[in-house]
């Protein structure tokens, strides 16, 4: 069973054109992410992409690269045409790190993938983290989840779930679960992802990972070991990652 981490990326962005490749203190932004995470031990790190100019700059930095398709209606469409282009096999480990987050923890993408790994029921791992602020519960762009005992996901929502009908609770800690968009999947689930029409709670939602659950597919989810530091979706996001790989090499 090999482990791959893939690495979506492409050139078009409304509020960042060109974003894989804009500078973070002299290396482009997708080099970022592949240095990142190359330390996870894994088989293979791969840049998925549908641009070549991304291409080049990745190989040129010694990195992989697979090119896709330019009309997939998703990343995880993007990752199963690059699972299938490397000739994987259903067994195998895909790990999804998005070309925008460089200060992705290594230690989480191992996490994922681990976890997926020692859970041979699950077709599809994640992570969360605790919402630390009762604002976030209501707020659609925070997703959150819940999970039975065990660990498998049983919904993913972008409303306040589970809901605090009583009012009960003052502080969100220990209840409220914030979903983290770092997975790690089974080839022959991205094999199945792509072959399903979108689903109603997909549609609904705005989630990808709800076609998946309406399929049946059981995701397995854990609190991530380290925290996980917004990704680069504005030029405010790509200024102040800037400053950190700045001060960390000044």
């Amino acid at each position: 069973m090999a482990t791959v981490i893939m690495i979506p990326a492409r050139y078009s962005s409304s509020r960042l054109p060109g974003k894989p490749l804009l500078d973070i203190n002299g290396q482009p932004m997708v080099i970022r992410v592949a240095m990142a995470v190359q330390a996870c031990g894994a088989d293979r790190v791969v840049i998925a992409t549908d641009d070549e100019r991304i291409r080049r700059v990745v190989t040129d930095a010694g990195f992989s690269a697979v090119m896709t398709r330019p009309d997939h209606p998703s990343g995880t469409d993007r990752l199963q045409e690059a699972s299938e282009q490397l000739g994987l096999q259903a067994n195998d480990i895909v790990v999804n790190v998005q070309g925008d987050e460089p200060l992705m923890p290594a230690d989480n993408v191992l996490q994922v993938a681990r976890l997926l790994e020692h859970s041979p029921q699950a077709q599809v791992a994640t992570l969360y983290e605790p919402v630390t602020a009762m604002a976030m519960v209501t707020n659609p762009n925070a997703v959150k989840l819940v999970q039975r005992q065990d660990g498998e996901v049983l919904y993913f929502s972008r409303a306040g779930i589970p809901f605090d009908r009583d009012s009960t609770k003052t502080s969100p800690e220990g209840i409220w679960k914030r979903h983290i968009g770092l997975y790690a999947y089974r080839k022959s689930a991205l094999d199945a992802f792509v072959g399903w029409p979108e689903s109603p709670l997909e549609q609904l939602e705005k989630l990808e990972q709800l076609r998946f659950m309406e399929h049946g597919a059981v995701i397995v989810a854990a609190q991530a070991v380290r925290p996980v530091p917004a990704g680069v979706d504005t030029q405010a996001d790509l200024d102040a990652v800037r400053a950190l790989f700045g001060q960390e090499t000044s």
